[in-house]
């Protein structure tokens, strides 16, 4: 099944001439149309259009968008400081790659910090957050799309992260959960092909584990049930590691 896209920007009107009675449109300003080349990169990793390692190429992404290459370098820019990107002089960008290592620290990061996180939301979510969080579960359990099931995992999360108020350790959550993205379709979507596999299985059980305690307002049961949930994801991502190629990297063991 086609996945649905997501229109993060705006159709860009080409180059052209006009007539006498006609103005040109308006300039974009230079930060607004480099957020909006960001935007576009940003989804085209985020939804494995563009793989671990893969090579931008300034002056073809340019001329795709219609664009010169000052907002597309800002955009770049922008991208590195999220962990997207990475530039190397004389190497030009690309999108960022993991070693085992990487992914490693990645998901023990993610054990130390989205607890804290989760702990500090818990206590504020109303009844609309937690039935928000019912219906995305429900929703997840139910579809057999990798796609969709990236999306709808990762919002039940950010659900239960919603009423934080340290928006530093969010942003250093979100990084974690971009920069890993890729390696986690490609191994979910291993899982999700292999006959009589558990880990699906396994998944929405934790996920209703979590649930529970969040919905009872039980923060160390429901921190409890996250770090099993990460760890176990941890585990799956480094035993298949080399593995997850679906057309782009795997992992390299250093």
């Amino acid at each position: 099944m086609a996945r649905p896209r997501l229109c993060l920007y705006a159709p860009i009107v080409s180059k052209g001439t006009y007539r006498h009675d006609q103005r040109p449109a308006p300039a974009i300003p230079q930060g607004v149309a480099s957020q909006r080349v960001a935007d576009i990169l940003a989804e085209r990793i985020l939804s494995g259009d563009l793989a671990p390692g893969a090579r931008i190429k300034q002056d073809e992404l340019a001329e795709e968008l219609a664009t010169s290459r000052i907002p597309v370098r800002d955009a770049l820019r922008i991208l590195e400081a999220r962990g997207l990107v990475t530039m190397r002089a004389n190497a030009g960008a690309r999108v960022t790659s993991l070693t085992r290592r990487d992914l490693e620290v990645s998901y023990e990061i993610r054990e130390r910090i989205e607890p804290l996180l989760l702990a500090d939301s818990v206590p504020h979510l109303t009844d609309a957050d937690v039935a928000d969080l019912r219906d995305v579960m429900e929703r997840n359990a139910r579809t057999t799309d990798v796609d969709e099931a990236i999306a709808l995992g990762r919002e039940f999360h950010w659900i239960t992260y919603r009423r934080h108020s340290v928006p530093l350790l969010a942003q250093i959550v979100e990084r974690v959960w971009d920069t890993t993205q890729s390696y986690r379709r490609a191994y979910m979507k291993l899982a999700m092909a292999a006959p009589h596999s558990e880990a699906g299985r396994t998944h929405d059980v934790e996920h209703q584990l979590l649930y529970e305690a969040v919905a009872k307002g039980e923060v160390e049961t429901a921190q409890a049930a996250l770090v099993m949930h990460i760890r176990r994801t941890r585990s799956g991502l480094l035993r298949y590691g080399h593995l997850l190629s679906d057309g782009a990297m795997p992992i390299p063991l250093t």
